[in-house]
């Protein structure tokens, strides 16, 4: 299955990629998990840092935590963090989480530091004990803390980085600059200018010279496209080696690229896969995916393998929270499970796939902006930076320029994703909603499950997608 040659540069990364799906829905457990069995266990660096302050407010039960921050190269920032976070024997359950300073592009070492060690503490909780591949999903949409995320990951030895939600090109060469412990730097994007200067966001490893004491390894870069437009994009213009490609359907669940045609979706929004072939890099095929069928179909078309996202957020160690997976694995038996694509609820403007709960009320609750992840940055006149939200509070968002129509119809990503797996905040004794993001296809589970079962695990998937094709009978 998994090839590793001599050279560490010219690893074959496996054929099933287990999707990196935020927030910590594909936490520690399920990466290990899939990559004990010989594939690719990716955890989401998603709101990493708010992640790991909340497992710490929450008591840290199984010590998992605390055992990977002992493992951390630099014990001088971990006393402090300990400190101030962590509750033993957890809060109380009507008790709101304590949250962190929003992001910024300017963020303090502190800051840098818990998003380093929170990254790190992921990846390394992933790999512990085994040799196993693990890699990072992050969004590029998730700009103000991609440098350190990427660092702290590599650190603990990240395999693999993938990365979507937009145009990476700055990454290879950040990864190319971090393993030699270089100062690196990538172009902010902004909503809104009003100069013509441009905004950059740096990170010096030397920072943190005491977590190291020589050069890292460079994690292999995978690409998440939908497009073969935008494989070509990355091939002629990135910074550094891109060293393939995830090439997501519209099917797939989370964020989406937009549709390039009248707000529906078509055979113009696939990839065109022998467009793709020429230019001689791996690739691996996502969306509606998850069947032993459809692998063998992909590994026919040239690609190396598939990334499985739903079929794993079902699996017993995903982090989406035992309730919300039994509800959906029963509603979709009993034919009453509905994905929708919303092209209103991510501020981030792409389209969003996500799921009504059974008496879920979306409420005004989270017209609160308190984790920032995904703040619009936007240049004031004076050639300053700012932020502003269209989840968050209409005032706000409208006194720095926003407009309601991009506020109409959006969600707050941050704290509902936060609430599907478990750890919602509760404002004024009020639990926020879970926001549940879902892929359009689930024919897989009547086949996984037997009869009465509504759960499985990783490697129960793993085993179906690896099962035999019956060959078909000639007449």
């Amino acid at each position: 299955m998994t090839e590793l040659k001599a050279n560490q540069n010219e690893i074959v990364l496996p054929e099933i990629i287990q999707g990196g799906m935020g927030a910590a829905v594909s936490n520690w457990r399920l990466a290990r998990a899939v990559s004990l069995r010989g594939e690719l266990g990716v955890i989401s660096g998603t709101a990493m840092d708010s992640i790991m302050l909340r497992r710490l407010q929450d008591g840290d039960l199984d010590g998992s935590v605390r055992r990977a921050l002992a493992a951390f190269p630099d014990q001088s920032w971990i006393g402090p963090i300990l400190e101030k976070w962590y509750i033993p024997g957890g809060r109380a359950p009507e008790a709101p989480y304590k949250v962190k300073q929003m992001p910024t592009a300017e963020l303090s070492l502190e800051a840098q530091s818990l998003v380093i060690i929170a990254n790190f503490m992921e990846v390394y909780l992933a790999k512990e004990g085994h040799n196993g591949f693990v890699g990072i999903n992050l969004l590029e949409k998730i700009q103000l803390v991609t440098l350190p995320s990427l660092f702290g990951a590599m650190l603990a030895g990240a395999d693999a980085v993938l990365m979507g939600g937009g145009i990476p090109l700055a990454i290879p060469g950040v990864l190319d600059g971090l393993a030699r412990f270089e100062p690196v730097e990538m172009k902010l994007n902004l909503v809104e200018s009003h100069t013509d200067q441009t905004h950059i966001l740096s990170f010096d490893p030397n920072d943190f010279s005491a977590c190291f004491d020589g050069p890292l390894k460079r994690p292999h870069f995978l690409a998440v496209i939908s497009s073969d437009v935008l494989a070509k994009t990355l091939v002629r213009k990135a910074s550094g080696k891109v060293d393939g490609f995830v090439v997501e359907h519209y099917s797939a669940g989370g964020h989406n690229a937009p549709p390039r045609r009248d707000g529906v979706y078509s055979e113009r929004d696939v990839c065109n896969i022998e467009k793709l072939k020429a230019f001689e890099q791996p690739f691996w095929l996502a969306g509606s995916y998850a069947s032993p069928e459809r692998f063998k179909e992909a590994k026919a078309a040239g690609a190396r393998g598939i990334q499985v996202g739903t079929a794993f957020a079902c699996a017993d160690e995903s982090g989406v929270t035992p309730e919300i997976k039994l509800e959906l694995v029963q509603r979709y038996l009993n034919d009453d499970l509905e994905v929708i694509t919303d092209f209103q609820a991510s501020p981030t403007g792409y389209p969003f796939k996500r799921v009504d709960l059974k008496d879920s009320v979306p409420a005004e609750d989270c017209r609160v902006c308190d984790l920032g992840y995904l703040r619009h940055v936007f240049e004031k006149e004076d050639g300053t930076l700012d932020y502003r939200c269209p989840s968050g509070p209409l005032k706000p968002f409208l006194n720095k320029g926003g407009t309601e129509a991009e506020s109409e119809g959006k969600r707050c990503l941050c704290n509902g994703l936060l609430g599907t797996i478990g750890m919602a905040q509760i404002r004024k004794g009020v639990t926020v909603e879970p926001l549940v993001t879902w892929g359009e296809d689930m024919s897989f589970l009547r086949r996984i499950l037997g009869e009465g079962q509504y759960s499985y695990t990783a490697g129960q998937l793993i085993d179906f997608l690896r099962s035999e094709v019956p060959e078909p009978v000639l007449a």
